[in-house]
């Protein structure tokens, strides 16, 4: 991997801080469930390392965190979605083992696919799928030599079902919840263990970025707050469990998107996701 210089900062680890603390690295750690995942790692003691694209942000995000708890706080401005972003977070590691690795980052979009963007596209699955395996490939053999260690990938409730009208969100959030289970089979029994969060409507900046709106799945699942999701998520990447879908209502969606015909399911999951399109 070809390494470009890294927008990164390295931030003094307060007093009294040990050198062996567990490092944690967390993408998209600004906002949302990212920054929610960060502050519950910085109140158990890790390092951490903080990707995220704007600079400043992550600075006053890092400073916050040192006073919870943080044995120190390596920022990372980087954009993930550019084929340089990986290489940036690797080179502010400097070989220093990893064991925890969350992978949060993440954008979507709104439309159907024919009349899509081709930058926002690629973007979306370089951001999704790609930066997210890149990182997952780049630490995963160490936690493995070193026989400990934890991977956290965000996915969504979307990833268990086709979404008309969000096609590309839609499949990579498959790819990663299809990605994380394989790799919990492959490091059984290795010390690592990896999992993935697959909430649904969470209450964030991103579902307005991503075009669909303030509507909750028409109103069939309650909007959680991203702290709420957090916590879930953290608990059962602690735990090694592979999968999470936290609230009651997202994972009666899960059983029942086995239970349906697929061409009913994307039918279905087409209505709603227009409905959610419409301003209102």
């Amino acid at each position: 991997m070809t390494v470009s210089p890294p927008s990164s900062q390295r931030r003094p680890a307060p007093d009294g801080a040990g050198a062996l603390s567990s490092l944690a690295v967390v993408t998209g750690a600004t906002t949302g469930i990212g920054l929610e995942l960060a502050r519950l790692l910085a109140r158990d003691g890790h390092a951490l390392v903080l990707v995220a694209r704007t600079a400043a942000v992550l600075e006053d995000v890092a400073a916050e965190l040192e006073a919870r708890g943080s044995a120190g706080v390596t920022t990372v401005a980087a954009d993930l979605s550019r084929e340089e972003g990986v290489d940036r977070v690797v080179q502010a590691l400097g070989g220093r083992p990893v064991d925890v690795l969350v992978n949060n980052a993440g954008h979507g979009g709104a439309g159907g696919f024919a009349a899509s963007d081709e930058a926002v596209v690629l973007s979306m699955l370089r951001l999704n799928i790609e930066a997210l395996t890149l990182l997952s490939r780049q630490l995963l053999p160490g936690m493995i030599a070193r026989g400990r260690g934890r991977i956290l990938n965000v996915g969504s409730l979307a990833g268990f079902l086709p979404g008309p009208w969000h096609a590309i969100y839609y499949a990579t959030k498959a790819y990663v919840l299809s990605f994380s289970e394989a790799l919990s089979q492959e490091t059984a029994g290795t010390g690592v263990t990896v999992t993935a969060l697959c909430p649904g409507p969470v209450r964030t900046p991103f579902h307005a970025r991503a075009g669909m709106g303030n509507r909750s799945a028409n109103g069939m699942l309650a909007t959680m707050d991203a702290d709420e999701v957090a916590q879930a998520g953290y608990r059962a990447m602690m735990s090694g469990d592979p999968l999470v879908v936290p609230g009651l209502g997202s994972k009666v969606i899960t059983v029942l998107v086995r239970l349906l015909p697929r061409n009913v399911v994307a039918r279905l999951a087409g209505r709603v996701q227009r409905r959610r399109m419409t301003p209102g």
